[in-house]
């Protein structure tokens, strides 16, 4: 029996200790690690220890594949609302539009030389463009001696016949004044009906007598006009428009001291007329002086209409000069025209812009004999 007690084996701490590590490993090498001890601790029969499963090896990481590098965004732009892009839009249509190169043909000078070849088109020359209208020029080789007698004759009118003709309006009522224009105007129409015979106008002749007549008569010496009820037209004729119609179309401006303006023809007929004028057979001087200047003061009074016509001129000179001389060859001509409603107001009526009569010359003194 003590030979047995020696030979019995003894479970060493070692294999016992190694169990823990081998139950951290395999579930299987636990269970029979606990199996193993309890034998152990039981005694016979001796029992081998389990073997211990390998330690299982870890798998190999796995290689890492390299990282490629990102590409930089590029910065989004910013969205612009409906109102900055209707601003924007605005303001790219007020900008002025960038002229085209020198040496660049626009559209019509493509159109031009499709239809014409390739010759330089030039706007102002087109042959396909009606011919510029061309005012006729006046004939005023005195124009140095002229605009002086003019601004003499405005500081005349200025200091003198205006104020006058300012106060006659302002004293004499309107239908006296035009009692007076009346009686002036009829005693011009004898020496009218005559200078309408000699131009070849036997029916303006014969209207103007007719008006005399009447006038005189019915119209109480001329101060009333029944003759335009009856449809009797007025024309005022003279001598220096008989000239124009005898061929003395063209003639040289010029403007007298106190009368104005005249042309040389006019000079003439000036002469013509004034042995015939009414007024100036009247030999009580201080009657014809005072008829004489009520019908200066009556000449500027109608003449009112043209003053508002010659403010602000910066010619006053040579309006008053063209408007005058397109008027008288109307006054010549005018009345041969068959289309003289295209004409204005001013130039077919003969009563808006008078000029001063052959009444108004002055006449030698009598002196009793």
């Amino acid at each position: 029996m003590p030979a047995r007690a020696q030979d019995a084996p003894t479970v060493q701490p070692a294999e016992v200790a190694t169990c823990p590590v081998v139950a951290a490993q395999s579930a299987d090498a636990a269970a029979a690690c606990s199996d193993t001890a309890d034998a152990a601790a039981s005694g016979p029969p001796e029992a081998t220890p389990a073997p211990v499963a390998p330690l299982a090896a870890s798998p190999a990481a796995a290689p890492v594949e390299p990282v490629e590098p990102v590409e930089p965004v590029e910065p989004v732009e910013p969205v612009e609302s409906a109102e900055s892009a209707a601003a924007s839009a605005t303001a790219e249509a007020a900008a002025p539009a960038e002229p085209p190169a020198a040496d660049t043909p626009t559209q019509a000078e493509l159109d031009y030389a499709a239809l014409y070849g390739d010759q330089h088109y030039d706007p102002v020359a087109d042959p396909a463009l009606p011919a510029p209208v061309e005012l006729p020029a006046s004939y005023d080789p005195w124009e140095g001696l002229n605009r002086k007698v003019h601004r003499f004759n405005n500081a005349v009118d200025r200091s003198v016949a205006k104020p006058l003709a300012n106060a006659y309006v302002a004293v004499v009522p309107r239908p006296l004044r035009l009692g007076v224009g009346n009686f002036f105007g009829n005693l011009g129409q004898p020496v009218s009906a005559l200078n309408a015979l000699l131009q070849g106008k036997p029916k303006q002749a014969a209207q103007a007598l007719g008006r005399f007549v009447l006038n005189a008569t019915l119209g109480i010496g001329g101060l009333f006009d029944p003759a335009s009820d009856a449809n009797l037209p007025y024309h005022s004729e003279d001598f220096g428009q008989t000239l124009g119609t005898w061929g003395w179309q063209r003639s040289r401006y010029v403007e007298l001291p106190l009368f104005g303006p005249r042309t040389l023809r006019d000079v003439f007929g000036l002469a013509g007329d004034a042995p015939l004028a009414p007024i100036r057979r009247i030999e009580n001087d201080p009657t014809r002086v005072f008829l004489q200047g009520l019908q200066l003061v009556d000449v500027r009074t109608q003449l009112f209409a043209v003053d508002r016509m010659r403010e602000g001129a910066t010619d006053d000179y040579a309006l008053v000069r063209d408007a005058w001389l397109q008027r008288r060859k109307y006054q010549i001509s005018g009345d041969r025209q068959q289309h003289d409603d295209e004409l204005p107001d001013y130039l077919r009526d003969d009563t808006t812009n008078p000029s001063v009569p052959a009444d108004a010359m002055p006449v030698m003194p009598n002196n009793g004999y």
